[in-house]
């Protein structure tokens, strides 16, 4: 996986500008803040996201991927000022669950999700290298 960073550009936090990599591609359907049987265990916006990143670990693992396989997130927000807010309480999440890699990543503050109850979802594409 090589990490894409045009010279001269400030290195972004949080994120890569770009990623590329070879090998199989797995792709995460956005994910949300229940748990394996649907139930939600909470409104709050970093335990949601705990949620959601939890379940994104279990999918990635079921096709023997890992998180720092990982090459681009995109995250749907219900409240960009909710999410903002969060971002200290996310990021102890992101980095027991993920870990200290980052992908490519868009936000995008949508007016709702499917499920009334979510307040973020997240797709993953993840590309684990060739044996």
């Amino acid at each position: 996986m090589d990490i894409l960073q045009p010279p001269g550009w400030v290195r972004p936090r949080g994120y890569s500008n770009g990623i590329a990599a070879r090998g199989r591609t797995v792709c995460v359907s956005g994910m949300i803040g229940w748990d394996a049987q649907g139930q939600f265990h909470t409104d709050d916006f970093a335990g949601q996201t705990r949620q959601a990143l939890q379940n994104i670990v279990e999918v990635l693992a079921e096709a023997g991927a890992k998180p720092e396989h990982i090459v681009r997130m995109t995250w749907y927000v219900t409240d960009k000022k909710e999410y903002v807010a969060a971002y200290k309480e996310i990021g102890v999440a992101y980095r027991e669950l993920i870990g200290k890699h980052y992908p490519t990543m868009t936000a995008v503050q949508v007016m709702a999700l499917i499920e009334d109850r979510a307040k973020v979802e997240i797709e993953v594409t993840a590309i684990v290298p060739d044996a």
